[in-house]
């Protein structure tokens, strides 16, 4: 009769203490919750990697580019040099050729400021050669290569002085201008959002599973903690019926004899 009340004391006590054993053990993640935490990294990795490819190959270049102001030209000279470049070309799988290209200059006034300066296309052909308006793409056919040149020779020569727009550096010293930007602020409001949109993405998969395991884990103690103290009190009241049971009768017995 005294070990009943005695045991259930004894797990009352325990699992006042703290929290059982189990419920401290961390859920295991299931399979797709693993690819769903490794494709977020992923992503993010990949962001990193898309933010550090164009940012040496737009972003770099479209800030030398946008220290450039907006002024108009008047074509003045064009000229095809007679000493051709020097230049290579593929011409199989392991192949290579050498070629040569015709150096088309052309000189522009601007308008602004009356100084005389050399035109380019865009801001790659100053870095590939800045003696040149443009470098073509380089083959054997030297006939196709001058016809390209001739046709814009052409074009410059049919302007007949007229104003056209072009963007020059005010604090370089060099005397060019460009035609063209290669990159506008359009082309820049991709670089930096795709891969900002695929970094956030890939954040939000990594949280949101994250957050899932938590409050699992937090639903699974909660159950626990519940299931046992419901089981604690079982014990303690099948002991009581157990003595309302053992009384009863133990009177019943005493009615009994005391009839005989």
């Amino acid at each position: 009769m005294t070990a009943f009340p005695a045991s259930g004391k004894k797990r009352e006590t325990d699992y006042s203490d703290g929290d059982p054993l189990d419920v401290h053990k961390r859920l295991s993640s299931s399979a797709g919750e693993d690819r769903a935490v490794l494709l977020g990294f992923a992503m993010m990795g990949f962001s990193v990697l898309m933010f550090f490819l164009l940012g040496t190959t737009i972003l770099k270049p479209f800030m030398l580019s946008a220290q450039r102001e907006e002024s108009t030209c008047t074509a003045i000279h064009t000229d095809i040099m007679d000493h051709w470049l020097d230049c290579a070309f593929t011409c199989g799988v392991h192949c290579r050729s050498q070629g040569k290209y015709p150096c088309l200059q052309v000189l522009v006034n601007l308008t602004h400021s009356g100084q005389k300066a050399l035109l380019h296309y865009n801001e790659e052909a100053v870095q590939i050669n800045p003696k040149c308006f443009y470098t073509p793409k380089c083959h054997q056919d030297r006939n196709d290569l001058l016809n390209s040149a001739l046709n814009i020779k052409e074009f410059f020569d049919h302007k007949n002085g007229t104003p056209f727009s072009c963007f020059y550096s005010p604090d370089s010293q060099s005397e060019d201008v460009i035609l063209i930007k290669k990159y506008d602020q359009m082309a820049i409001f991709h670089c930096l959002f795709w891969p900002s949109l695929t970094l956030l993405g890939g954040a939000l998969i990594v949280g949101m599973v994250r957050l899932t395991q938590h409050l699992s884990l937090l639903c699974e103690k909660y159950s626990t903690v519940v299931r046992d103290e419901v089981g604690g009190k079982l014990p303690y009241i099948e002991q009581h019926q157990f003595k309302l049971w053992s009384m009863r009768r133990s009177k019943g017995r005493s009615r009994e004899i005391l009839r005989l």
